[in-house]
């Protein structure tokens, strides 16, 4: 066989030769680098006072891997308690990210939420909130933040819009109210939106009071004492789901009837625990908040996934905490395959980029403004009817027709 002539190496030949070869030995370097999940913390509160919302927030991250994978999505959940603690939650997301997390969502509660972003901020570590309305959490300026879910400001104002179409629709014609609200942080900002909003919403009845009360009490009889002396025909309330429950006893127990008890945008009304604490006593109560749809196709199939995954529990009763838990944690995911990198500063980048158009709740594609806000969330009008959350407004997507005013307690059977 002949000899093969090789070129002499050249200083040029040897600089390119290694150069080519740092370029591959760097390349593998850089995948090696990128997870193929998402790790992300999901911080809850599922022990103390906000338990039983945290639980229903939980079951939605539970089940959304299995969905999401549906969906091309891949996620490493880590699941935290925070105990309804805000001081523990602040720890809880310092710990989380020093353990690894690439991002967190949380918190349903805004204090807990606003001392999570407080901690996400400097680490520059995004934080996709899935309930939580106190308007400054999208006010104050945070980078690595974004919020899909409505402001106390939009609850309010979509709240008030609806009671009028609830009068419109039942032709009732209510001439008082008051109104009642937890002293906790969500709360005080439903307060705040009420006194900016109301004067100039021109309802058809006059507010006599806002009483605030603490969530942690044992009861609300003196509250409770306080609106009967009122003698208001609307019970417009803010609560959670035990402090609901109290309320609703404290006014049976004093035999106060009033034309009902509505939520202008909070929980509370339409939990699992407040069906099975009240029975009958839990119909006929208002709310007017976004829901799941229950014709868009991912939807169904978070549904699909949670029967067998919880079968003591019903989808259409826990379908507001987990769809806005589920959809916090898929648009993180979203991002994530879109930015193909864990980097803090560029999935943050991907998921102020969001358009997504298939989603879980009703309204349109999930955007985020400047202030990292998605401001095209509507509300709707439910009413517990056999212990159900049930569509009654818009006309368009009603299930059942409104009652108003509700029946009297002693009525109920």
């Amino acid at each position: 066989m002949p000899d093969v002539v090789r070129p002499a190496p050249t200083r040029r030949r040897l600089l390119a030769g290694a150069a080519a070869a740092a370029s591959l030995l760097a390349t593998p370097a850089i995948v090696r680098g990128q997870p193929k999940a998402l790790k992300i913390a999901v911080l809850l509160p599922r022990s103390g006072y906000l338990a039983p919302a945290g639980q229903g927030c939980h079951r939605g991250a539970v089940i959304a891997p299995k969905v999401l994978a549906e969906y091309g999505h891949a996620v490493e959940l880590v699941h935290i308690d925070f105990e309804s603690n805000v001081d523990i939650a602040r720890t809880q997301a310092e710990r989380a990210i020093n353990d690894g997390a690439h991002c967190l969502v949380g918190a349903f509660d805004s204090a807990a939420t606003t001392a999570i972003a407080q901690v996400c901020e400097p680490r520059q570590v995004p934080f996709v909130i899935n309930i939580g309305a106190a308007p400054q959490l999208t006010e104050s300026g945070y980078k690595f933040l974004v919020r899909n879910f409505p402001t106390g400001g939009m609850l309010i104002n979509n709240g008030l819009q609806l009671i009028k179409d609830l009068l419109a629709a039942t032709k009732a014609t209510p001439k008082t109210a008051v109104f009642i609200h937890a002293n906790d942080t969500f709360g005080m900002a439903q307060r705040q939106g009420m006194d900016r909003v109301f004067p100039n919403a021109q309802m058809p009845f006059q507010l006599l009071e806002s009483i605030a009360y603490d969530p942690k009490a044992q009861d609300l009889s003196v509250e409770v004492t306080r609106i009967r002396a009122r003698s208001p025909d609307v019970v417009l309330v803010v609560t959670r789901a035990a402090d609901a429950i109290k309320l609703v006893r404290d006014m049976v127990r004093q035999r106060f009837e009033p034309m009902g008890i509505i939520s202008p945008g909070s929980p509370g009304l339409y939990d699992e625990e407040f069906y099975q604490a009240l029975g009958s006593l839990a119909d006929y109560h208002t709310y007017n908040i976004p829901w799941a749809n229950p014709k868009a196709p991912m939807a169904q199939a978070l549904e699909a996934a949670f029967k067998p995954e919880f079968p003591t529990f019903r989808f259409a009763v826990e379908c507001f905490n987990v769809g806005f838990t589920f959809e916090a944690l898929l648009v993180a995911a979203q991002a994530f395959k879109r930015a193909g990198t864990v980097d803090g500063p560029e999935l943050m980048k991907a998921i102020k980029q969001t358009d997504i158009a298939e989603h879980v709740m009703i309204g349109g594609p999930i955007r985020f403004d400047e202030k990292g806000q998605n401001a095209g969330i509507p509300s709707a009008v439910m009413q517990n009817r056999d212990r159900k959350p049930t569509v009654v407004l818009p006309s368009a997507v009603a299930t059942m027709a409104p009652v108003f005013p509700m029946p009297g307690w002693q009525s109920r059977t």
